[in-house]
């Protein structure tokens, strides 16, 4: 058995494991570390394959970001895990149907799936270009549009999240920059002309 081959069964085992312990997990903060587990193992299943720009990825935006905040969300709320637990069966049900339903969508996808013969012959070669920069080719001359949009419908939901989060109070000193900047020195400076031996009494 060679070292790839050992590592390679190796992360699947892992991920695995840290798969279904998301999922039977009973503390929400154990799911969302084992979670973190599997998306490292996959990464280094990507890097096997020799897609390190997905495996990167892997890392940078779902373990760096998402589930970074996914943990803290959960760690900031007051969860009554006793509650989430019999809420969780009585879904069960449900859940158990949707499990299905998707198996069988991904069943129908895996049995119809084929290779464009335009995209094998379009492949570059290792030595010609790596894989990074055949995506990045890729992405930024064919499919710059959709891109483009796919910027834009995320800069869309920040705004929206940002406008439906921001909540404007009444008594709240707020900084006013043209005002500052319009202020004179009349308008900042008030002389006052105190008596002499006219201060606060000493009780």
């Amino acid at each position: 058995m060679s070292v790839a081959t050992a590592f390679f069964y190796l992360f699947s085992f892992v991920t695995i494991a840290s798969s279904a312990m998301v999922i039977t997990g009973r503390n929400p903060v154990h799911s969302v570390l084992f979670l973190i587990v599997a998306f490292v193992s996959s990464a280094g299943l990507f890097l096997l394959a020799g897609a390190e720009f997905l495996a990167m990825l892997l890392v940078v935006v779902y373990v760096g970001a998402v589930m970074v905040l996914f943990l803290f969300v959960v760690m900031m709320l007051d969860v009554d895990f006793a509650e989430l637990q019999k809420s969780a069966k009585r879904y069960l049900p449900l859940g158990g149907l949707v499990a299905l339903v998707v198996l069988a969508e991904l069943a129908l996808v895996v049995g119809s799936w084929t290779v464009a013969p335009q995209a094998v012959l379009s492949t570059p070669t290792p030595g010609n270009l790596s894989n990074t920069a055949a995506l990045g080719q890729v992405l930024y001359t064919q499919y710059v549009y959709l891109f483009q949009a796919a910027g834009f419908v995320l800069l869309t939901a920040m705004i929206g999240a940002i406008v439906l989060t921001l909540h404007h109070r009444p008594n709240v000193k707020r900084q006013d920059i043209s005002a500052q900047n319009a202020r004179t020195r009349a308008s900042a400076i008030e002389n006052k002309q105190v008596p002499s031996r006219t201060g606060v009494p000493v009780p």
